[in-house]
């Protein structure tokens, strides 16, 4: 799979705690520091991609057209999502918004044009 599948299949995953829909399905919203632990420490065959830092991520995000939101973007809409960002926010973890117009929880079809630039 391409990174924008992966990271799709993650999103939507209950399996990963470090990574959520935020904003309506709209952005992707990562708790950077439970990221780092949950999905880039993991190794041998439970690994999911083939980076280990943070920084690595960020540049594949980038390359495949995500912006960083702003801190001060909205908060999610829904209560779960909501209580999650403020739980991770209150352990003093920073919370990464990242958008795509082309990965879209509501339209899965625009993911096969979610191309490296």
């Amino acid at each position: 799979l391409r990174f924008p599948q992966k990271l799709w299949k993650m999103v939507e995953s209950d399996q990963f705690r470090s990574i959520w829909w935020s904003e309506g399905g709209k952005c992707v919203a990562i708790n950077e520091e439970l990221f780092k632990e949950e999905v880039l420490g993991r190794g041998g065959p439970l690994r999911v991609f083939a980076m280990q830092n943070m920084k690595s991520f960020i540049r594949q995000l980038n390359a495949y057209g995500f912006t960083k939101m702003p801190r001060d973007f909205e908060r999610s809409a829904s209560l779960p999502e909501f209580l999650a960002e403020e739980a991770a926010a209150s352990a003093h973890s920073q919370i990464l918004y990242y958008y795509n117009p082309r990965f879209n929880r509501q339209n899965p079809h625009l993911l096969e044009t979610c191309t490296r630039r």
